[in-house]
Order: structure tokens, then C-alpha cells, then sequence
């Protein structure tokens, strides 16, 4: 059974609270469950921090016995140096997701440190983007 693990960084604990017309109104954990059920064959795991260096641990802890990490690192994705320095460290393949097209809003968040060292981007299709890195993943 292929092990696939779903990091989500800052702020994606207030999935289904925060800022909706943007994010929807769903729970990340409603739909992880969603997920769960849809890929029975995977085995999906959770980790989610606000604190950077949580999300470093993590992807070097996971980064070389996992089959496939997907990535949210939010607002860390255009500002950490040392996430994107940890994918590239790693042998596990990423995918970076974000909820929102991240080019629609404000021109600081067209940078990433994540995506040179990922193995793919997928943004804009809501929740959707996870389900999306999923398929790419199996």
C-alpha cells in the first residue's frame, strides 16, 4: 500500500473559517475524510504546523519511507528558503497544492521556493488540488 502523506503549513487549521469566498467552507479533516474513503487503497496521513521549522522536520522525517508527499506549505511557499532547501534534500517526490490560483492574488505570492524542487504544481481548484496530487501520485 503506497503511503502518502498531506503536509498543510500556516493557517490551513482555519480551513472552513477563514476568509470562505476564498477557501470554502469545508474543514480540511471533512475532507481528508473524503479522501480517505475515496483512496482506500492509499494509506493518507496528516500533518499540519503554523511553525516552519515543524514542516522541515517533518518533510525530512517522512522525505526518504514515503511514496509521495503533497505540500501546502501556504504562506512559507513564497517566503522559506529552507522548505524548498528540504525537498530538494529529500528522495520522496513532492507536489505542491494550493487551495487559491495563487497568480490571481497578490504579486508576492507568484514567487515560490517550493516549486523548483517539486515534481509538480497543481493550484486554483479549491480542495480539489489535493484529489488532483493524489491521481498524480498513484
Amino acid at each position: 500500500m503506497k503511503k502518502i502523506i498531506i503536509i498543510n503549513g500556516p493557517n490551513l487549521n482555519l480551513l472552513g473559517k477563514r476568509e470562505p469566498e476564498i477557501y470554502g467552507s469545508q474543514t480540511f479533516e471533512d475532507y481528508l475524510n473524503v479522501l480517505k474513503s475515496k483512496y482506500a487503497q492509499l494509506d493518507i496521513s496528516y500533518f499540519q504546523s503554523n511553525i516552519e521549522g515543524e514542516l522541515i522536520d517533518k518533510l525530512q522525517d517522512v522525505g526518504f519511507s514515503y511514496d509521495g508527499i503533497i505540500l501546502n506549505a501556504a504562506a512559507y511557499t513564497h517566503t522559506s528558503v529552507g522548505i524548498g532547501d528540504a525537498i530538494k534534500a529529500i528522495q520522496t517526490p513532492v507536489i505542491e497544492v494550493h487551495i487559491s490560483n495563487t497568480f490571481s492574488r497578490e504579486e508576492f505570492r507568484h514567487q515560490s521556493y517550493i516549486s523548483p524542487n517539486a515534481k509538480g504544481v497543481i493550484l486554483g481548484f479549491g480542495l480539489q488540488s489535493y484529489d488532483l496530487a493524489l491521481q498524480s501520485l498513484i
